[in-house]
């Protein structure tokens, strides 16, 4: 299977398209000021205690406080709290973390108005981001990710991705581990690190224990709350958990982002450096370059058309997603009953988890796949949706199905769900429902472009339309887009933008300024 990473980088926000074969399995898009990320890691004060749900708001500086459960501070919060007490309040008494004396781990079944008090700082990182009316998720373990390593200041364990099977492999790093980390801290070694040797991973180990040691510089250094330390940037993090040699191509369209991929990429794997490409074609944007701008608008919508008429209904609440799995057309094409509803829900469940992927769906998903009679085709099903579901790196459980013929899967809330508006508000009647005759139209972009031409005096212009408008003004031998030329000068060119709605466009210079009469 060959991976591409198509990144969109705009003035306010950066998308990124995941696609494999060709096919988009994932979307994420944020601001570029976007705050609160999983990962970042705050200098917090708690704001009020909550004895009834054994935990605490703690204020790190969101609109909402976030929330902080007893479970999560940590078996050894005792230690990291006094120690966090102590370089605040005088940093040159602070010893470094190799010689710090652990204190008795934290009692399971405590309280946590024993362990907090209002007012108190505390060093947390956030596991979940703001979703609907919730504040984001806190843990006082703090842990350190990176490409082959996740790194655990004031912990003693090492432990192995279980998705490593080799026995002996896992020796192997569990004594190469021990033989390099620094006292006081603990490791967990992800499954990119099999196979690796000890200069790289002690390399990546002394990169960890760097950024660590960076964070707690700054909360010496600064006030109450603040972001001590930033999760690195989406695009990059993305590349540090699904970066494999499969990947064919990077394409990137900001040259600053690039070069932050590029350097990374040639950090993790010198050798694939060259996979990373600055897309520079202004004329046709990146996401409709490769077919990502398409694929959005017919996968984010209610309804989601499957192979051979087939469709799934997928309906969001504040408590779980439904999807209800449809035969449309598809049920026309076969006389075998039971036959035909597995090859549809099979059908279904393929695109089913890459919906779950694509739109980050998480919590509850319920799902009504078209009811199955015989117990050996329901457990073909299950087995199906379970394979789909093995890349997703995700968090799930999947469940068999019901004798109601619904299936239940969890999956991992971290961060809002992807939505996508497939929707478009016409720009030529502004939501009115009423527009001037379509047969008008190109007539109006020949008086625009005469007054551009004669009036303005601009001789380079640059008119983007929707896809079939650029058919229309380029159809035939002699097409209007050579009358135009003709009549105007050679200097027009005509782009069609897959985003635009059918009777939108816009007239530019060559610097890319638009013209507005």
């Amino acid at each position: 299977m060959s991976s591409e990473l198509i990144v969109n980088v705009e003035e306010s926000e950066i998308s990124i398209a995941l696609l494999e074969d060709k096919n988009l399995v994932e979307f994420s898009k944020e601001g570029r000021d976007t705050s609160f990320s999983v990962g970042d890691i705050y200098l917090g004060k708690v704001r009020k205690i909550m004895p009834g749900l054994n935990a605490a708001f703690v204020n790190i500086g969101c609109e909402k406080d976030a929330f902080l459960h007893y479970l999560d501070l940590g078996n050894h919060f005792p230690t990291v709290n006094a120690y966090i007490k102590q370089i605040t309040v005088d940093k040159r008494k602070a010893l470094p973390i190799q010689k710090v004396q652990f204190e008795n781990d934290l009692c399971k079944g405590g309280s946590v108005s024993d362990i907090l008090i209002n007012g108190q700082n505390i060093l947390v990182q956030v596991t979940k981001e703001p979703i609907s009316t919730k504040g984001p998720r806190l843990t006082a373990e703090i842990s350190i990710a990176g490409r082959n390593l996740i790194l655990l200041p004031f912990a003693h364990k090492i432990s192995i991705s279980q998705k490593i099977k080799s026995s002996l492999e896992k020796k192997r790093l569990q004594q190469l581990i021990k033989s390099v980390l620094p006292k006081n801290f603990g490791v967990i070694v992800r499954t990119a690190a099999e196979g690796k040797m000890v200069a790289e991973l002690d390399n990546e180990l002394k990169i960890l224990v760097k950024r660590w040691e960076d964070t707690l510089l700054k909360v010496t250094k600064e006030t109450v709350p603040t972001r001590v330390a930033n999760e690195i940037g989406r695009t990059v993090s993305i590349l540090r958990d699904i970066f494999s040699p499969n990947f064919e191509a990077i394409y990137v369209n900001d040259k600053e982002t690039y070069d932050e991929i590029l350097d990374y990429v040639t950090l993790i794997s010198p050798e694939h450096g060259k996979i990373v490409k600055f897309y520079k074609d202004k004329d046709t944007p990146i996401f409709d370059n490769f077919n990502v701008t398409k694929q959005l608008k017919s996968s984010f919508g209610r309804v989601v058309s499957v192979k051979s008429g087939a469709y799934l209904m997928i309906e969001h609440t504040e408590a779980l997603h439904s999807i209800d799995v449809n035969s449309g057309t598809r049920a026309k094409l076969s006389d075998e009953q039971e036959e035909n509803a597995l090859e549809i829900n099979i059908a279904a469940a393929a695109e089913i988890a890459r919906q779950l992927r694509l739109r980050d769906m998480g919590g509850i998903i319920v799902i009504d796949f078209i009811d199955l009679s015989k117990l050996t085709n329901r457990q073909i099903l299950f087995e199906k949706m379970l394979e789909f579901m093995s890349s997703d790196r995700t968090t799930h459980k999947i469940l068999p199905l019901s004798k109601f013929g619904l299936m239940q899967i969890t999956r991992q809330r971290v961060r809002p769900e992807m939505r996508v508006t497939t929707t478009e508000l016409c720009p030529t009647c502004e939501g009115k429902g009423r527009i001037q005759p379509s047969l008008l139209f190109t007539e109006r972009l020949e008086k625009e472009l005469e007054i551009i031409v004669k009036q303005l005096k601009v001789k380079k212009i640059i008119l983007t339309v929707h896809p079939f408008i650029y058919a229309y003004i380029n159809q035939g031998f002699f097409s209007l887009k050579w009358k135009w030329r003709l009549k105007y000068g050679l200097g027009i060119c005509i782009f069609s933008i897959q985003g635009y709605a059918l009777l939108e466009y816009k007239f530019t210079d060559k610097e890319r300024n638009e013209i507005i009469i």
